[in-house]
């Protein structure tokens, strides 16, 4: 699968074959680290003909980096070790932190590909010999560095001058950006570009190949999504959600107490579910006070629409509340007496109507007579959800979702879905039946989740959109980038617990398929689902490090399931990049096992996307087929705008042509809460009040809704053949056999005008009518959308492509 690029290879041949007769067979190579950035600057290598004289290869250039831990605190290498087997493989260890308490340890046959990284605790013998002899070399520039020094044959170094040469090659491709195009095209004139339709080699393709990734991140569940106006409804945050991030974030967060004659405080005696230990304890000596709740950046609440308000609370005596919604002045916008409380807990629920609308109130409850109540879980929820669900989806943004079109949706997650840590995996069963019954816990991204956004809302709101169901599972590791309760996949979970962990997977396949008379069948039909979901799909790992922790856990999870649900396919992962260790060995697996799917990552600069376009071109079509389950083309600063939209457009064109081995794809993230963004380059951006749509949000609606089942091969050429101009310009024509509408995609990346002459003879017959929509702008304009006209289409037609821009034509060729 290691792909290179012709060019690159031209190169690294000439590097290779400049030998001259006097050169020595064999050279001295130094391989050593740096104490630049904490040790951050992974493995690198010097040459040296006499062992004096010593030249490094690549500067700042390193050959392999330290997976383990978290980025930031962790990636560590220091005191490498680089030892030659008899066998000819090397072999690298180091120490990941100063206490020298964990080694790591890769090897390689070639210096370039290394195995994905290994741990283990000093004095194991796996970590082989580290007391080798460390020489200190002074560099012609007075840099002084501790190493290994080893005689090895010329080609070694050769090689790794090329791997340097290559990358550097790489790196100046990938970087272009659009904002020299003045310069890099100074004077090209408008181009013609034809393109001849050849439906006699028609291919079918990935009728599901437009998705969806959801994962809370960016506050895109609670405080997004997810239609819950109160925040810490069941008072259950702890520090350790925020890492010690907020020194006010604990069980009271968001909740306050306004006016004189009453204490709030925390308890655990007896609470309303051992999954929910925590409720608040209200001391009231007078009236007139109020226990408020600030919701997200504000309660949101429309004129005139319906709230649910629900909570619980015991007490010695019912006692009298005033429930309130305000503005921001204080001004009342809707309120209801309840009376709440008695022996043991009890819910007490009502519905409020605002009278005005507001995205930043909040809610007020005011105690209308003395005494001690307990409280915990208060909600207050439109009944104006997504399909009116109840405990459903923020309707707006759900219809925001439901534009693209999605055939399937993966959740919960990537890196959420493996967790910070073993105690921090994601576990389906917590996140289902009685909200209150639901087991919340810390967010890997550093904020609190309250599963009420579980598995079977989950499941409904796919169901509901008519979209294919595809959730992923931690494969029995953390993060690889963990750093909470050990750093990384050094350690997976005990093999005692695989067998109970492996059963909880297959009781979510029973959960979702099963017949109501099953156990786990049973509980989604009291849900209110007694007919089974469409389920096949299952993700196992994502992102991981493919280290032996990791594969004999992986190995095991997939033949159980496979052995038992046989129909299922199984999604595998190729690590976190389009290349190195973990995509190699990923694949390998993959291959090794006849996994189903493999899910590729990638969040590249858009230079990439232009040069990428064969990407998947040489992949076997008879083996594996590719999720591409997390991408997105980055600009500086990661801004959307019309070069990242466009780059994407250009590559999903390419992707569309190679839909008969990517059979999904998914941008990344989603959702990004304003002033709560973990991530810079999400597709919306929403708060109370509003929606941004992003650029790149219309390219992945104009995908979506405009897929195909069937590809149609073109011969396309161009007047200017420099490949910098070809490479610009993009086409994909796709029939939907549903519809029997034939769509036309053409990207154009260029500042010039480009006239695209379309030969669709044998596909069109006579003059029809079409719809083509267009995005177009300079390349920094942001808040692009889609332009919609109607135009005729002929058999043998003209169409003029503005500079910078993107249009999908869409016809029915039998309706004139």
């Amino acid at each position: 699968m290691k792909k290179l690029l012709a060019m690159a290879m031209l190169a690294t041949a000439a590097i290779n074959t400049h030998a001259i007769e006097n050169q020595p067979d064999s050279l001295y190579l130094f391989s050593y680290t740096t104490d630049h950035n904490k040790n951050h600057d992974g493995l690198h290598f010097a040459w040296s003909i006499d062992n004096k004289s010593w030249h490094k290869i690549g500067g700042s250039h390193n050959f392999v980096s330290s997976d383990y831990g978290p980025w930031g605190s962790g990636k560590r290498m220091i005191d490498p070790v680089l030892l030659r087997r008899k066998d000819g493989k090397w072999v690298c260890t180091w120490l990941v932190n100063e206490d020298g308490k964990v080694i790591a340890n890769t090897e390689t046959d070639d210096l370039i590909l290394w195995k994905p990284q290994d741990y283990y605790a000093a004095g194991d013998k796996k970590n082989g010999n580290r007391n080798i002899e460390r020489q200190q070399i002074v560099f012609p520039d007075g840099d002084r560095r501790k190493g290994v020094v080893i005689k090895v044959e010329r080609a070694v170094v050769n090689d790794l001058i090329a791997e340097y040469e290559r990358s550097q090659y790489r790196n100046a491709r990938q970087s272009e950006l659009m904002r020299d195009d003045p310069m890099r095209f100074k004077g090209l004139k408008d181009v013609t570009f034809t393109v001849t339709a050849n439906p006699t080699d028609k291919k079918a393709i990935s009728p599901e190949l437009f998705g969806i990734f959801f994962e809370d991140i960016n506050y895109a569940a609670d405080g997004g999504l997810y239609a819950e106006l109160l925040q810490n409804r069941d008072f259950e945050y702890t520090p350790h959600d925020v890492r010690g991030r907020n020194k006010d974030w604990n069980a009271t967060y968001a909740w306050s107490i306004e006016g004189e004659g009453i204490t709030m405080s925390i308890d655990t005696v007896a609470p309303l579910h051992p999954n929910n230990s925590h409720y608040a304890l209200l001391d009231i000596s007078t009236t007139g006070s109020a226990l408020v709740n600030a919701g997200w950046d504000g309660v949101a609440v429309k004129a005139g629409e319906k709230y649910d308000f629900s909570m619980f609370a015991k007490s010695e005596k019912v006692t009298p509340f005033e429930l309130r919604i305000v503005d921001k002045d204080g001004n009342v916008i809707a309120r209801r007496k309840i009376n709440i409380g008695g022996k043991g807990w009890k819910q007490t629920k009502t519905v409020v109507v605002p009278d005005k609308t507001v995205s930043d109130g909040r809610l007020e409850l005011r105690p209308l007579a003395t005494g001690k109540v307990a409280v915990d879980f208060i909600s207050l929820f439109p009944q104006n959800t997504f399909k009116g669900r109840k405990n459903g989806m923020r309707k707006d943004l759900a219809e925001k979702l439901v534009d693209l079109h999605p055939r399937f949706v993966r959740f919960p997650g990537g890196c959420l879905a493996h967790g910070n840590g073993l105690h921090n995996i994601y576990r389906w069963k917590n996140t289902i039946g009685e909200l209150w019954e639901r087991k919340g816990m810390r967010n890997i991204w550093n904020y609190h989740q309250t599963m009420g956004l579980g598995y079977y809302e989950y499941f409904r709101f796919c169901e509901d959109i008519g979209a294919t169901p595809l959730p992923v599972i931690a494969a029995g590791v953390p993060c690889q980038n963990s750093s909470d309760g050990g750093d990384g996949q050094q350690g997976g979970l005990p093999m005692e617990e695989m067998q109970q962990y492996i059963q909880d997977i297959l009781d979510l396949v029973e959960w979702a398929r099963g017949d109501k008379s099953t156990k786990w069948g049973s509980l989604r039909a009291k849900a209110g689902h007694p007919k089974p979901f469409d389920l096949k799909y299952i993700g196992i790992g994502n992102e991981d490090l493919i280290s032996d922790v990791f594969t004999v856990r992986y190995k095991m999870i997939c033949e159980a399931v496979k052995a038992k649900y046989p129909d299922i396919q199984i999604v595998g992962t190729a690590g976190p990049f389009n290349r190195g260790s973990d995509y190699e060995y990923g694949w390998k697996l993959a291959n090794e096992m006849n996994l189903d799917v493999i899910d590729e990552h990638y969040y590249v600069p858009s230079g990439w996307m232009i040069y990428n376009q064969d990407f998947y071109d040489s992949y076997d079509r008879n083996k594996t087929k590719v999720y591409l389950g997390e991408y997105a083309s980055h600009t500086p600063g990661k801004k959307h705008n019309m070069e990242s939209a466009l780059t994407t457009a250009l590559y999903l064109a390419s992707v569309e042509r190679n839909a008969d081995v990517v059979q999904l794809s998914s941008y990344a993230p989603l959702l990004s809460r304003r002033g709560h963004q973990q991530w810079s380059h999400n597709l919306i951006y929403f708060d109370n009040a509003s929606i941004r749509l992003t650029t790149d949000y219309h390219v992945q609606k104009l995908y979506g809704r405009n897929a195909g089942d069937e590809y149609i091969p073109c011969y396309a050429k161009a007047d200017n053949n420099q490949e910098n101009v070809r490479l610009r310009m993009g086409h994909s024509i796709v029939r939907d056999s549903g519809t029997g509408d034939v769509i036309i995609k053409l990207v154009n990346l260029l500042p010039v005008k480009v006239t695209t002459k379309l030969n669709l003879e044998g596909i069109l017959g006579t003059t029809v009518r079409a719809t083509a929509e267009t995005m177009a702008g300079k390349p920094a304009d942001e808040g692009v959308a889609p332009v919609k006209t109607e135009q005729e289409v002929s058999p043998v037609i003209d169409y003029e492509m503005s500079p910078y821009s993107f249009t999908v034509i869409r016809f029915n060729p039998d309706k004139k």
